[in-house]
């Protein structure tokens, strides 16, 4: 596995899997509907669909159920509209990873799951595996198990899995987008020239296990200490990491905070988290008539919500922080943006409809 001739293929291999032309801009969706929901929304404004999510059983890749069998199919379908189109699979999500420290640190398992991505690609005319692994090596879901020994092992997965997919399969992985998840759990220069993109989570940067209110998926930092989408591709920048690899990420929902004290319009302070609200519902929740006041951080270029009546913050991505995140990640020349999740969107003026259009203007 170590040898010089592997490394060197491997090393060869992003220059056929990044060969993008420079007006490229990938748009990827996310996508946790039924093989009816996707039919709503225009995919000719998507690049990539990414089925969320399948599971380890026995040690390999799993398709769920009937269900989610009949919406991948339905997903691959769309392609002979949109030939560009890619469909991909997901591994895990942030409770759907639980065994995986323990199955991807043996090489021979790592073996095994890798051939069934390959099956199961070539099952479903998918084009590729995008692994959502929370954590390796740091503490994600609560209760699962995570090991020092996941950095290395992820790395070593990676390997097998291009190893199988060969050059015609893509390959991602969704990655936190906070300090702790960029410093210690990927082995970024091994990792990077093997896979097409790296997906960054740059949402839930404050989230429902913080006891203080803040911007869960800003463009910028407002202060030193704050997590940012700059933050993190200033981070993979500086490590050398192409720039047509990063791709940013955009939250199509909100994270609610109750029990907020009217101070600084709620941003920043003391309060118990609960429900989010779906992009799609904001013009129906988020109204003066509620007691809600919107409210726009012009360093972060990030919306929050304050109801005062309700002692309610709210935080998320809106039309406004959506287009400067497209306007940013064009100016950085960065791979693309993607988003959770396309069934939280508008069907139409929508989340997505403003990335196509700030697409195409350019």
């Amino acid at each position: 596995m170590k040898s010089f001739k592997l490394y060197f293929l491997f090393f060869l291999i992003p220059l056929f899997i990044s060969g993008q032309n420079k007006k490229d801009l990938s748009v990827i969706a996310y996508y946790m509907g039924d093989d009816k929901q996707i039919d709503e929304f225009d995919v000719s404004k998507l690049t990539h669909i990414i089925f969320s999510f399948c599971h380890l059983k026995d040690g390999k890749l799993n398709v769920e159920n009937a269900k989610d069998s009949t919406a991948i199919k339905h997903l691959v379908s769309l392609k002979d509209k949109n030939p560009k189109l890619k469909i991909m699979l997901s591994l895990g999500g942030w409770s759907g990873c639980e065994p995986c420290s323990a199955v991807f640190a043996v090489a021979e398992k790592r073996a095994i799951f890798a051939k069934s991505v390959k099956d199961i690609n070539a099952y479903f005319k998918c084009d590729g595996l995008d692994l959502d692994w929370e954590y390796p090596a740091i503490e994600g879901y609560p209760g699962h198990l995570y090991q020092m020994a996941d950095k290395k092992n992820f790395t070593e997965l990676v390997i097998s899995l291009r190893k199988e997919l060969g050059t015609k399969n893509e390959l991602s992985f969704a990655a936190g987008g906070f300090q702790k998840y960029l410093d210690e759990s990927i082995e970024w220069e091994k990792v990077m020239p093997l896979v097409n993109r790296v997906n960054i989570m740059s949402y839930d940067l404050v989230n429902g296990y913080s006891k203080v209110t803040g911007h869960h998926t800003p463009l910028f930092s407002t202060n030193t200490s704050e997590e940012s989408t700059n933050r993190a591709v200033e981070y993979l920048l500086k490590l050398g990491i192409p720039a047509k690899k990063l791709v940013i990420g955009a939250a199509f929902y909100t994270r609610v905070w109750k029990e907020v004290a009217n101070v600084n319009n709620g941003l920043y302070q003391s309060g118990v988290a609960t429900n989010g609200i779906d992009f799609k519902d904001y013009e129906t929740t988020f109204v003066k008539e509620k007691g809600w006041s919107y409210y726009w951080d012009e360093k972060a270029k990030a919306p929050y919500w304050y109801n005062e009546k309700e002692k309610l913050f709210a935080t998320g991505d809106d039309i406004a922080s959506v287009k400067e995140k497209t306007n940013y990640l064009i100016k950085k020349k960065l791979g693309g943006i993607m988003f959770w999740e396309l069934t939280l969107d508008k069907k139409q003026n929508g989340m997505l409809d403003t990335i196509d259009e700030i697409k195409k203007s350019k």
